[in-house]
Formats: structure tokens, C-alpha cells, sequence
């Protein structure tokens, strides 16, 4: 068996990818296909032998849609905008001719020529701009299934066609004493809010291919391998294990392996999301997309190509950003039962009067097949989802929420369960001088420390000098780097010393008992300790950490008193973790994780039918944010985890969090009540446009009322939307920050 991955083009709903999967199941030697509807693509798995991607093409072909098999030759990216550009022409020319065709069909119906005047300007709308419809609703119609499509070329064509006939032949009912009304706006209307709502769920999709891009790009194109003793520069794609690769001061390690010689500080935050690089010397490994500082060093190259780790990262992004069902399926459930429904009730409407009629029977069947036709425009159905989602995510955007589609608003309100990672998401991501405690009887000396420190290469130096701020740095001497234990040099004829404890003892330097026990209780609170020295004694300790923001825990305590449980998942070491997670108020953590160990926790927690938010800032976060059901980026953080994350918090401000699932519940409310408006008017109107009233009262509804029914449906549906502006202002205000004494 063969497993490919295809680009999908002309996927427009999650009914579309339904369909596309079937269809390619279906296939005699197809094991399994799975769409991702995320990043329109297809996983299928055949025996190539019996079948060929050409053939897996054509049979997607036969329901409107493609495959991508030859990507070599095909740029599908290019293919995909075009569509997108194509549909926004589309849909700004049948608005901009319907605004002109309402105006008409609604106050300047007496006017002089005003039928064929409409006529002129609905032609174009059908049958150009809403030609999509009608051939998607053929091709559906060919292997008997119905959707969308099928309602909206239905609907328009009729009330077109019915329009077209009144006014080249409006004798035909005013021969009868009936007046021939045309419905030229509606049919132009409903194409056009039609376009609309798939123009907006075109821009609402994930942006995966250029996450998945972006971490491609984190490999360099070239290497310089060592041969017999002479570097060469050759691309990445010649690599193979056993080679010995050069690594200069920037640049970006190539593939996984081992250092054999030199040492340098290796920035692994893509893979630990821990905020300072990492110290790496011989015998150490290192990994593919993490950037080298400012040393150099050879390693020995053990995973090339699809065997890095950051390989595995992209993999397994792909494969968790699969497709979910978004709100707008739905939609395509429902009307896949009520095209043929209204279409059986039209004809039977038909049926009823030209049997059971009277004397007008056929003109009255007709009508009243128009009628039922024409009330059960899918305009408002159209309306429904996009209408109070483009309100929705302008309301989360106005409160520094992004979000990118549907599935999330939906989704946000149902989490029972949230993960946070904690560099970047909890804590604020840089670490930070938060106490320096002087020997007793000693003068202070922070320009010589901040001097010393400003020569170092190590990156809690840049920690110490920002928080001693501006000072003027003295000249140093004979300044020394000592690799894993700290540096030292000469200022005014004394010698100094900056580094761990390890440094003071290799030296003979005493340690004050005041200052060690200051060390003792920083690093029992999870601080990184560091010393500063003369030749003979410690002259300060001083404590570093990564801070947690103000709102985090306030945050927190929210969601656990909402009923969510809260997890946070780090790479940093068990003491680290457990130390934050009190300060935080979390319960449950897990340390030292990996990339994968997080996507697992989360694969765990949905087995047991729990729905998981993820938070996290970083690389090494991307393919767990692709696992989870909501997805949150923080703003601050990686491009790559706010591609492939569905919400992102611009000011990484946890309380927008609490924002967000209000903003959720209100929105779905207000997707159901749409729903509601949407058919509320169809189960009224149909019934009593079949004529079910005749035989009690003689009314019978005229095509017209039907249209401007079907016109107050849309207006209820864009009405309702629009008050969720108003009910996103009582949103829980995330803009205090509570003082350092509550």
C-alpha cells in the first residue's frame, strides 16, 4: 500500500470534504482516504497496483473538485489564490449590481421600463457571477445528492426564469385578471448574500501551508561539511550520517546529531520552549531549526531528511490540524432534507390545485409552486453562520482577539479542559533580575558588576545589566570566559569574578553564611543563582528568574472556578515547574515534556471525551496547538504557533482567555437563534404558500409577500447578528490588573 498526501482544490464546506472522502473511499484499491479540510488536503492510502493518482483525480473531477498528483509541475498555492480572487470579483460584482436592482424593485417598480431594466441587471448576476451554483448543482444532481448549491440554483433560476416569462409575456396573467409581478431582485439578492458568506468562510480558513512553510524555512538550504579537512558548502539535501558539519556563530543547525568538537549556546526554545539557550559541548546532541548564538562548533550529523525532529514536528502538525466540523456543516446537513423537501411540497402544491382547483386551478398551481419556491430561498440559511461570525470575530479583534474561524467560536464554550505551557504563556517569557543581596559591610559596586557582565557572552548577563540600567562600564583586563562555570577579568587593578558557585570554589573564594543562605532560599523558590566576586570573598548574590505576568493567576483561579481543569506542561526541570504552578495556582502539571509528550497528554485527555484548550507561545508548541480543539496563541510569541493556532492573544494577556468563551457563548446563542429565524419563517411560510388556507378563507399568499417574507428572514438573521455587537460590550472586562498587594 501507498500513503500520499494531495492538495484538494474547489473544496467550499465541510459537506464538500465529506464528499471528496467518500468519493476517493470508494475507489477499488483504496484503503483509506482522510481530507483535511484545514489544509484542503487528502491522505490516501492505495495499493498501486490497481489504481493510480490519475484515476484518483478523475473521480473527484466527476463532482466538481480536483486533486493536485503532480505538485512538481503545479504550483498550488498560485491555483488557490486565483480561486480566492476569482470569488471576491464575483461577489463585489453581484452586490454592486444588486444595490441598483433593489432600489428598483422596491420603489420605482412604475417606472418606465423598470422589468426590463431589472432583467438587464439580475442577468448578469445569475448567470455569470452565480454560474458556480448552477453547474455545482448540476454535477450534484448527476450522482443524485443535493446541497447548498442545489437550493440556491433552484430557488433563483425558478423565481428568473418566472420573471423572465412575465415580462416578455405578461398577457399570459393579465388575461387572467392576475398582474404579472416579476421577482428579478430576489433572484439577484440571494446570489449575491450567497457569494458573501462563502467569500467571508474563505478568508475565515486556517492558514496551515504557511505555518507548515514557515517551519520548513527554520532548515537552512546549504550546509558546509568538513571533507578530509576542507569545508565545502553543499545543500542540504547531500547531507548524509556520518557527516561532519561546520556550525558558525548565527546560523541555523541543519539536521540532528552530536557535537565532536568546539562549544557554543545553542537557542533550543523551537523544541523546549525554555526562554535561555542551552550550553552545548562535545558529546552533546543538537537539533534540526534551533539557531546557534554566537560560538562555533563541529557535530557529527545521525538524523537527515525526514528523520530530524523538526521533521516530525511538521508531520505531526500535518496530521493533527485535521478537519473538524465546523457550524456551517450544519447548515449542509439540514439542506441536504430540505432541497428535495421543498421541491416535492412545490410539486405537489402543483398537483393539489390542478386536481382538486377550480376554474383557474393550473394559474393558481403555478403560482403557488413559484410561491413555495421562492419563500424557501436558502438566502437567510446563507446568512445565518457568516453573518453572526464576522460580528463575533470583529467584536474579539476590537478586544485583542483574533480569531480565525467558526469551529473556535463553537468550540470555546464547550472546553472543559486547558492546558497552558509556561515560558511565554504563564510567565512573561525573559528572565529577570529579581533580588541582588550585598555582602555585609561592602560598598555596593554595581558599575563594575554590570561591566563584567556586559563583556559576557552568557545570556543571563544581558538579564544583569538591564536591571542595573544605564551606568558608565569600566575597562577590563585579561576578561576570561570559563565555559560552564562563568568568566572573570581585571577592572582597576582588582581582579573579578561573575558566575555560579562552582566558579567561587575552583578559585577558592569564601562564601559569606548570610549570602548562602539567600542562595539557598532563591533556588528553593525556583531562581537561577549567580555570584559576583573579588579574589578573596563573594561580594553579592544575585537571583534570576522567569516572572509570572500580573493576570495569570487571576486567570487561572477563573477558569478553575468555571469548572475547567488546568494543566501546564513545560520542558523546564520538575523543581522549576512545581514552583510555578503554585505561584500560579495550578494543580496539575507535567515537566521536562517534548514537543510530542505534549500533543500525547492532549490525545490522552480527548480519549476520554474531554474538549482541550492549549495556550502555549512557541515552536515547540505548534503541533500540541494543532491537537487540541481550541487552539491559542499568545501574540508575543512564534509566527508558526500563531499560524497554526485558531485564536491568538495579541497582548498575551491570559484574561482575554475568560473573554473568549463569553464571546463564544454569545456568539453560538446567536448563530442558533439565526437558525431559528431562518426556518421559523419557512415552516409558516411554506404551508400557507402551497395554499393550505384556500379552502378555509381563501387566502392564498402572492408571490410577492412570499419574497418580501423571504426578505424579513434575512433581516431578522442580520438584525439578530448585529445586537451580538451590543451583547459583546458586557463582556468580563480583562483590562484591570490587580496591585501587587491584593
Amino acid at each position: 500500500m501507498t500513503k500520499k498526501t494531495y492538495p484538494v482544490l474547489n473544496m467550499t464546506c465541510a459537506a464538500c470534504a465529506t464528499r471528496v472522502q467518500k468519493t476517493l473511499a470508494k475507489q477499488p484499491g483504496v484503503g483509506s482516504a482522510i481530507v483535511n479540510y484545514a489544509n484542503a488536503t487528502v491522505q490516501v492510502e492505495y495499493d498501486a497496483k490497481l489504481i493510480t493518482p490519475e484515476q484518483l483525480k478523475i473521480s473527484v473531477q466527476n463532482f466538481g473538485y480536483d486533486l493536485v498528483t503532480d505538485e512538481k509541475n503545479t504550483d498550488v498555492d498560485d491555483l488557490r489564490k486565483k480561486e480566492s480572487k476569482k470569488l471576491y470579483l464575483e461577489t463585489t460584482g453581484a452586490i454592486a449590481l444588486s444595490i441598483p436592482l433593489v432600489v428598483i424593485g422596491m420603489f420605482f417598480m412604475s417606472m418606465p421600463y423598470a422589468n426590463e431594466i431589472m432583467w438587464v441587471l439580475a442577468t448578469p448576476i445569475v448567470l455569470y457571477f452565480g454560474r458556480r451554483f448552477y453547474i455545482g448543482a448540476w454535477k450534484q444532481l448527476k450522482h443524485g445528492t443535493a446541497n447548498m448549491d442545489t437550493l440556491v440554483a433552484l430557488s433563483t433560476g425558478v423565481a428568473y426564469i418566472f420573471s423572465v416569462f412575465n415580462t416578455v409575456y405578461p398577457e399570459f396573467w393579465t388575461s387572467k385578471g392576475l398582474e404579472a409581478h416579476v421577482y428579478f431582485e430576489a433572484a439577484g439578492v440571494v446570489i449575491a448574500f450567497i457569494l458573501l458568506g462563502k467569500t467571508l468562510e474563505d478568508k475565515a480558513k486556517g492558514q496551515t501551508s504557511s505555518a507548515i512553510k514557515k517551519l520548513i524555512g527554520l532548515q537552512p538550504n546549504t550546509v558546509t561539511v568538513l571533507f578530509d579537512g576542507i569545508q565545502k558548502e553543499v545543500p542540504l539535501s547531500n547531507v548524509r550520517v556520518g557527516d561532519e558539519i561546520v556550525v558558525k556563530p548565527g546560523a541555523k543547525i541543519a539536521v540532528d546529531g552530536v557535537v565532536v568538537s568546539g562549544s557554543s549556546f545553542i537557542d533550543e526554545s523551537m523544541i523546549s520552549g525554555e526562554p535561555l539557550p542551552v550550553e552545548k559541548t562535545a558529546g552533546h546532541k543538537v537539533f534540526a531549526g534551533t539557531i546557534n548564538q554566537k560560538g562555533s562548533f563541529n557535530f557529527r550529523a545521525e538524523k537527515v531528511g525526514g528523520d530530524t525532529l523538526l521533521a516530525h514536528i511538521i508531520q505531526m502538525v500535518q496530521e493533527a490540524q485535521g478537519s473538524r466540523a465546523p457550524v456551517q456543516q450544519l447548515v449542509d446537513k439540514i439542506s441536504a432534507i430540505f432541497v428535495p423537501t421543498v421541491i416535492i411540497i412545490a410539486l405537489l402544491s402543483l398537483a393539489a390545485w390542478v386536481v382538486i382547483g377550480g376554474t383557474s386551478e393550473f394559474t393558481h398551481g403555478l403560482l403557488a409552486m413559484v410561491t413555495v419556491l421562492v419563500i424557501a430561498c436558502p438566502c437567510a440559511l446563507g446568512l445565518a453562520t457568516p453573518t453572526a461570525i464576522m460580528v463575533g470575530i470583529g467584536k474579539g479583534a476590537e478586544q485583542g482577539i483574533l480569531i480565525k474561524d467558526a469551529e473556535s467560536l463553537e468550540l470555546a464554550k464547550k472546553m472543559d479542559s486547558i492546558i497552558f505551557d509556561k515560558t511565554g504563556t504563564i510567565t512573561e517569557g525573559k528572565p529577570a533580575v529579581t533580588d541582588i543581596q550585598w555582602a555585609e559591610n561592602t560598598t555596593p559596586q554595581p558599575e563594575i558588576l554590570a561591566s563584567l557582565e556586559a563583556r559576557s557572552e552568557h545570556p543571563l548577563a544581558a538579564a544583569v545589566v538591564d536591571y542595573i540600567g544605564s551606568t558608565t562600564f569600566k575597562e577590563i583586563i585579561n576578561f576570561t570566559s570559563l565555559t560552564g562555570m562563568g568568566a572573570y577579568g581585571t577592572i582597576v587593578g582588582a581582579r573579578y569574578f561573575i558566575g555560579n558557585a562552582k566558579l567561587l570554589r575552583e578559585h577558592n573564594i569564601a562564601i559569606p553564611e548570610h549570602l548562602n543562605q539567600k542562595a539557598v532560599q532563591w533556588t528553593d523558590n525556583a531562581k537561577t543563582v549567580i555570584w559576583f566576586a573579588n579574589e578573596t570573598n563573594a561580594l553579592a548574590v544575585i537571583a534570576i528568574e522567569d516572572q509570572i505576568k500580573d493576570t495569570s493567576v487571576e486567570a487561572i483561579r477563573q477558569l478553575q472556578l468555571s469548572g475547567i481543569d488546568v494543566y501546564m506542561l513545560t520542558g523546564d526541570n520538575p523543581a522549576t515547574a512545581q514552583k510555578i504552578a503554585e505561584k500560579a495556582g495550578i494543580q496539575h502539571f507535567k515537566a521536562e515534556m517534548l514537543p510530542a509528550d505534549k500533543a500525547e497528554f492532549i490525545k490522552e485527555l480527548q480519549a476520554k471525551g474531554k474538549t482541550v484548550g492549549m495556550v502555549g507561545d512557541g515552536i515547540n508548541d505548534s503541533n500540541a496547538l494543532a491537537q487540541a480543539d481550541i487552539s491559542i496563541a499568545m501574540g508575543t510569541g512564534s509566527d508558526i504557533a500563531i499560524d497554526v493556532a485558531k485564536m491568538t492573544i495579541i497582548k498575551a494577556d491570559l484574561m482575554k482567555i475568560i473573554n473568549a468563551i463569553s464571546l463564544s457563548k454569545a456568539t453560538v446563542k446567536t448563530i442558533r437563534m439565526n437558525l431559528f429565524w431562518a426556518f421559523i419563517y419557512n415552516m409558516i411560510g411554506i404551508p400557507i404558500a402551497a395554499g393550505v388556507l384556500f379552502p378555509f378563507n381563501g387566502f392564498l399568499l402572492d408571490p410577492m409577500i412570499a419574497g418580501a417574507a423571504m426578505a424579513m428572514s434575512s433581516v431578522s438573521v442580520v438584525t439578530n447578528s448585529l445586537l451580538l455587537k451590543r451583547r459583546g460590550s458586557h463582556l468580563p472586562d480583562s483590562n484591570r490588573r490587580p496591585n501587587h498587594y491584593e
